[in-house]
């Protein structure tokens, strides 16, 4: 990769015997400061708060479906 016009200018004042910026920079730069946690199960419940509700509201999350039948007479 070819580099940038910053780096550059870095290495050259290094090269003439100036302070290296780099060095000036903070060692907590790297470091990922986030606190992780897993999820509770209050989190997983909110989560899957408003998904997947049916019409009806039942919780099985069969339905319904009535089958009636018609009974044709034919006269010849």
């Amino acid at each position: 990769m070819a580099k940038s016009n910053a780096k550059k200018i870095r290495e050259k004042s290094v090269r003439e015997g100036k302070r290296n910026p780099e060095a000036n920079r903070s060692p907590f730069i790297f470091a990922d400061m986030r606190t992780r946690k897993t999820k509770t199960k209050k989190d997983y419940l909110y989560c899957k708060k408003y998904k997947n509700q049916s019409l009806n509201q039942s919780s099985d999350g069969s339905y319904f479906l009535p089958l009636l039948s018609f009974k044709v007479f034919f006269t010849i």
